[in-house]
């Protein structure tokens, strides 16, 4: 059955109150809460209590454009990005998660030059770099499924693990981020099956939301709650199960830890078939 998770660490909360609490709220996955800058002593407390509660660390999170386009800026993130997946390494994290990178001034922004030979070369050398240089042996560094960067759609993903051509180099699905056109939006369903008959067998992690149609001109799509888009919820997790028996999928975006917990509740109530 998944393991659902949540993307917050709850405000205030010692690493005993966090697993007892994400375990409280239906949590059997968790993005683990603080980063290799954290005391060794505090690192291993995390641990310790997931074990405890039975939470599957699914993710360590870098979340830096490590192709930066300021020098300093760049090497800062790549050796924050090499250390990350270091951590998750050693704490036997299903996979470390990065965004490609962007060409622009924005971390994770759309621009055309995202595209571009010169920079897909650039973060295949960035991936291979964080790979080697932390050499991982019990966690796979992933790069996440965006709408306007690699990889964008099942094929990117495919071309770019040929690419970068490292067995530690796994998939993490957030396949509402590549939800980026018409053909996708209205025809998911069959965009779903494709992505996980391309991908399925590779992929280590995934998030869970929604997506919906705005009114307004011209083609708008807004991220949302699960439950306040029209996305096929249960197809996703019925893909995601045969994929891997007990798939970490990881709501995220959410203002607030009651919107967590509301969601959670939420998504745990509509897909009883398929959850812990």
């Amino acid at each position: 059955m998944i393991r659902l998770g949540i993307s917050t660490s709850l405000a205030g909360t010692t690493p005993k109150e966090w697993a007892e609490q994400m375990r409280e709220m239906g949590c059997r996955s968790v993005v683990f809460p603080v980063d290799s800058n954290a005391p060794e002593a505090l690192i291993d407390e995390y641990v310790s209590e997931a074990k405890a509660n039975d939470l599957l660390i699914a993710e360590v999170g870098i979340w830096r454009n490590a192709l930066a386009a300021d020098e300093n800026e760049r090497k800062q993130n790549l050796e924050y990005s090499i250390n990350q997946l270091r951590l998750a390494d050693r704490i036997g994290a299903k996979c470390c998660v990065n965004v490609a990178g962007a060409a622009g001034p924005r971390w994770d922004g759309g621009y055309r030059e995202n595209f571009s030979k010169e920079h897909i070369e650039k973060t295949v050398k960035m991936i291979q770099t964080v790979i080697d240089e932390a050499a991982p042996k019990n966690t796979l560094f992933t790069i996440e499924s965006m709408p306007w960067m690699l990889p964008s759609s099942p094929d990117e993903y495919l071309k770019l693990m040929d690419m970068v051509e490292r067995d530690r180099f796994g998939i993490h699905l957030d396949i509402i981020n590549m939800i980026n056109s018409m053909e996708r939006y209205f025809f998911h369903d069959e965009f779903l099956e494709e992505t996980f008959e391309k991908l399925g067998s590779g992929i280590v992690s995934c998030h869970m939301k929604d997506i919906g149609l705005l009114e307004e001109y011209t083609f708008r799509l807004k991220e949302c709650a699960c439950g306040e888009g029209s996305f096929n919820l249960e197809h996703y997790a019925e893909l995601a199960l045969k994929a891997n028996p007990e798939m970490p999928m990881i709501i995220e975006h959410l203002a607030s830890d009651d919107a967590y917990r509301e969601s959670m509740k939420y998504v745990k109530d509509r897909l009883k078939a398929y959850v812990m």
